[in-house]
């Protein structure tokens, strides 16, 4: 998978990029990182990529022209069917696991990420194809939620996760119904006083399932019980 952004910080990639499960997916030829420079488009010398926002109000909004530009740079016309283009907003649909399912699928993404208080609405008619927002919280930049949904998709990717059935039973994922996963321990068997339940000692494997569905549902309920509204049961369409 090709994975393109666009960014006036190019130096906030380069440490995520090349750390983790992201440098994982690179190193072992899943994924390939592209990472474009808005100011190489910018309308003027001094690297103008933003301006006053027409109607008056406070801060600058993203100029549709070098965004443009710079997505055409990374996707070709006949691409412009099949490539999603993503601005990270929070006017987005709620990012999670069926939709890094989801764009997993695709063998290139393009990552737009804004700044100030937006990007020109052209922008969004000319060459985006889909708007993603991983809360209901205002950050400086589309940089790290572009780096979060990237990292959640290349897990995705076949041979990115030597065990995939680790990644299989994590939270949110189909085989979890999208629940929370269940809780875990690992050695010493008794700490402070807190042991290990006995049952996961047995080496009986269908009862250790059986707790771990158990488990699984009890933390959903506790932890997250809007995960069980009819709604949100079984599978999701993204």
């Amino acid at each position: 998978m090709k994975i393109c952004f666009i960014t006036i910080f190019p130096g906030m990639m380069s440490g995520p990029l090349t750390s983790g499960m992201l440098d994982i997916a690179a190193k072992k030829g899943a994924a390939d990182y592209t990472v474009v420079n808005l100011r190489d488009f910018a309308v003027d010398k001094h690297g103008s990529v933003d301006d006053y926002p027409y109607g008056g109000g406070p801060g600058m909004v993203m100029m549709a022209p070098p965004v443009v530009e710079a997505v055409e740079s990374v996707r070709t016309a006949d691409e412009a069917g099949e490539v999603p283009v993503i601005l990270m907003s929070p006017a987005g649909r709620r990012f999670d696991q069926s939709i890094a399912i989801e764009l997993a699928r695709h063998e290139k993404i393009v990552f737009v990420c804004g700044r100030y208080k937006g990007v020109d609405e052209r922008v969004e008619e000319l060459v985006i194809t889909d708007t993603v927002s991983i809360g209901d919280y205002i950050l400086s930049g589309g940089e790290l939620p572009a780096l979060v949904v990237a990292d959640a998709i290349v897990r995705h990717l076949p041979g990115v996760i030597g065990d995939e059935r680790s990644r299989d039973t994590d939270s949110f994922s189909e085989e979890r119904e999208f629940m929370l996963d269940a809780a875990y321990f690992t050695r010493p068997t008794e700490y402070r006083g807190l042991k290990v339940p006995e049952i996961l000692q047995s080496g009986n494997h269908a009862k250790i399932d059986e707790w771990r569905r158990e488990s699984a549902l009890e933390r959903t309920k506790r932890l997250r019980p809007d995960l069980l509204d009819d709604e949100r049961k079984g599978p999701r369409q993204s």
